[in-house]
């Protein structure tokens, strides 16, 4: 199988900069969403404790529910973890580390690394 050609060492450490940074930016995303979902539980233990139906609780909860929150913050950390392994994975392959070594590193195949260095 032949390896796949790596952009240039100084854009790939940009690229996996540029993703650190997105990804710290989600992080503060996901903490604020955290908060806001700590919020929520605890107002939702005091109305359950009211004896009321569930079914009666949630569609009165402010949106977004819980749950949405919980996707949203499933949905950052995969979109900004996808673009932080991709482009670590560009860089220690540029920077001359084999397949193999950062299939170990990131506890994946090669297949799936050489997957990541073809961008998809």
């Amino acid at each position: 199988m032949e390896e796949p050609v790596a952009p240039s060492v100084e854009a790939a450490r940009e690229e996996f900069l540029a993703a650190l940074r997105a990804l710290d930016r989600g992080l503060d995303q996901n903490i604020e969403r955290a908060h806001r979902m700590k919020r929520r539980i605890s107002e939702l233990e005091k109305a359950c404790a009211t004896g009321r139906p569930i079914s009666e609780i949630i569609p009165q909860e402010e949106a977004p529910l819980i749950v949405e929150l919980l996707t949203q913050s499933t949905e950052t950390l995969h979109e900004y973890g996808s673009h932080v392994r991709r482009s670590e994975a560009r860089v220690l392959h540029g920077e001359g580390m084999p397949m193999e070594r950062i299939a170990r590193l990131f506890g994946v195949t090669r297949q799936r690394v050489s997957t990541l260095l073809r961008g998809e």
